[in-house]
């Protein structure tokens, strides 16, 4: 409970305090949402329409396949974090600027050190490059990505973002069976048996 508490207690506040010029244009911010002591933390990109209008994450037809992906592995969306490196959608779904990125660092941050994660998700190449600048998400997806955040060594997972798979049918398959990998990964880390060097 303590943690839930301090979540709702830093989304309060970041609500409050958030630079983000998109606050400007956007209906609500939208928080991270999930269970605070999960081991995954999903991020993806910016709230897109629906999320914007309900204020949570991932509501729309990318998140029920992210819904259908979970089930796949056995996990249901009350297990896991789910939040984006933009907490504002971007009007027309726009790429977000890194200005607005930046804005809305310290927020997702905040996120990450309270929910401490095993592992770190990204939903497509937006949410790799804050953390991964020189990754491809061509090349990177499905490949455990090791580095040292805030101050603490931590493994991330790049995966194609679940809304091109809605326009490209070819990234669907690939991403289904990257996203299977998430369960070996996660028992790997429990047995301390992921030992590569950080980049």
């Amino acid at each position: 409970m303590k943690r839930e508490l301090a979540l709702k207690q830093l989304h309060e506040k970041c609500l409050h305090d958030c630079a983000c010029i998109l606050r400007k244009t956007a209906t609500q911010g939208v928080p991270g949402d999930g269970n605070a002591n999960a081991k995954i933390v999903f991020i993806g990109e910016a709230p897109g329409a629906k999320e914007d209008k309900e204020g949570r994450p991932f509501v729309g037809s990318a998140g029920k396949f992210l819904a259908e992906m979970l089930g796949s592995i056995k996990m249901k969306r009350e297990d896991i974090y789910i939040t984006n490196i933009v907490k504002y959608r971007p009007q027309e779904n726009r790429d977000p600027t890194a200005k607005e990125i930046a804005d809305c660092a310290k927020w997702l941050e905040e996120e990450i050190k309270l929910i401490d994660p095993t592992l770190i998700v990204f939903l497509g190449r937006h949410s790799m490059n804050h953390f991964f600048p020189n990754e491809k998400i061509s090349d990177a997806h499905g490949v455990v990505l090791i580095a040292n955040h805030l101050g603490k060594l931590r493994h991330f997972l790049p995966l194609y973002h679940p809304a091109a798979t809605l326009y490209n049918g070819s990234l669907r398959e690939v991403l289904k069976k990257d996203f299977r990998k998430i369960p070996k990964i996660l028992k790997m880390l429990d047995e301390k048996n992921i030992c590569e060097k950080p980049i």
